[in-house]
């Protein structure tokens, strides 16, 4: 861990996400406190913080992979950490002299900056951390978000009752600014190739579909991550029902099943960084593939509360393995020309395969029982595993390089 953290891009990238994690989590939860309080709950106003969030990436997601490619990452971060800034800023000036419904695109506006950002981290990594520190680096930054899955919520509140939204505003203006000051500090991207020529737009997507389809891990990434998302949007919504239906207590009861969860997280993206060199990723994604459906499997059947948490606990401690293992095979086998366009391809893919059955949650809930809903979601998970089984059984590839990334030597 010392040795991952002596890596100054590693250090940067790490307090970057830590600033991030800050002003996304106090906004997000001061909008969604502020149009609560505004429209007394209304259904449509909060579903549209998460079309907000999430229509960004079926949207842009590739069409910004393909831009994070052409574009330098350093620079494409801070502009992005800039921009955002500046629009909560104005939405901030907007709220105050006129509509409150301008909060919704402080989140819309930095989901579509998130899209060109995203990608272009994976990029730094890819290019200034060795092959051995990847999957370590992975597990670091994986944590960091599972910690503010527990601390975020709580965070977001506190500002937001004892402030206001204007000073929420605030400080998620200030977090941004902070991240963007942070990775300024890092030295200046490698400069092009000058003899490059500068295809079209159009081809370079293009490109980027013939490199996902020929190859071969890529290609099975694709599917396994279609499998988990369809599995996972299948209960995502459901959770309510089994703090009140098979458990039989109140609806509030839920943060504690997120609590459990959340903590299960944060210790299981600690153990993977411990163990990142001994095991394989794509061991790691199929051990968080197959516990993962255990947890599943038992939470559809269980009535009883320490059962319950205690998967609940499983289900958490494995969830890191399942990122930490994808983003390192991301990272190991693809180019650092195609990161943004590969990534811009197997985000939708998640996110689409998931928002589809969570569509569909509420007609499967009133045509089968929870029990049955949990084993199908359980299946889809060991599908994905099956899907990675070929990988497994494949030896040890050395890490795919391209001319630009031979160029630059990790410190």
């Amino acid at each position: 861990m010392s040795g991952l953290l002596r890596n100054r891009y590693v250090r940067s990238i790490l307090l970057s996400g830590l600033f991030l994690q800050i002003g996304i989590w106090v906004r997000n939860f001061a909008i969604l406190l502020f149009i609560m309080e505004r429209t007394g709950g209304d259904a449509f106003a909060v579903s549209m913080i998460s079309v907000a969030e999430y229509a960004p990436i079926f949207l842009f997601s590739f069409l910004a992979g393909t831009f994070a490619d052409r574009w330098r990452p350093k620079r494409t971060m801070v502009w992005c950490d800039v921009l955002s800034a500046a629009s909560v800023l104005a939405v901030l000036v907007t709220f105050v002299f006129g509509t409150w419904k301008a909060v919704f695109f402080a989140t819309l506006i930095s989901a579509i900056l998130s899209q060109f950002s995203q990608p272009s981290g994976m990029k730094l990594f890819k290019l200034h951390v060795p092959a051995e520190q990847l999957q370590a680096g992975m597990s670091a930054y994986q944590t960091l978000f599972a910690l503010f899955m527990v601390l975020g919520p709580i965070m977001g509140t506190f500002v937001f009752q004892s402030f206001g939204l204007e000073v929420a505003m605030g400080i998620t203006a200030v977090a941004f600014l902070c991240s963007a000051a942070v990775l300024y500090s890092l030295p200046p991207d490698p400069m092009p190739e000058k003899n490059a020529e500068k295809s079209q737009l159009l081809q370079e997507m293009v490109s980027g579909l013939r490199y996902m389809k020929t190859n071969r891990v890529l290609s099975i990434l694709g599917f396994c991550f279609a499998a988990a998302g369809l599995g996972l949007g299948m209960i995502q919504p459901l959770g309510i029902f089994v703090v009140t239906e098979r458990l039989g207590l109140p609806k509030e009861s839920l943060q504690w099943l997120l609590t459990v969860q959340g903590v299960g997280m944060i210790v299981g993206g600690g153990l993977a960084m411990t163990f990142a060199k001994k095991i394989a990723p794509q061991r790691l994604l199929m051990i968080g593939l197959l516990g993962n459906a255990v947890a599943f499997s038992v939470m559809g059947i269980s009535t009883t509360q320490w059962l319950t948490l205690s998967i609940c606990l499983l289900g958490g401690l494995l969830l890191p393995c399942i990122h930490i293992g994808i983003n390192t095979l991301i990272m190991k086998h693809t180019e650092s020309a195609f990161i943004g366009r590969v990534n811009g391809i197997l985000t939708p893919l998640f996110t689409g395969s998931m928002v589809i059955t969570m569509s569909a949650a509420g007609v499967l809930k009133e045509h089968f029982s929870l029990l049955t809903i949990y084993q199908g979601s359980a299946i889809l998970f060991v599908i994905g595993m099956l899907f990675i089984l070929p990988l497994v059984r494949m030896p040890q590839e050395p890490l795919v390089r391209s001319q630009e990334e031979r160029q630059v030597a990790p410190e």
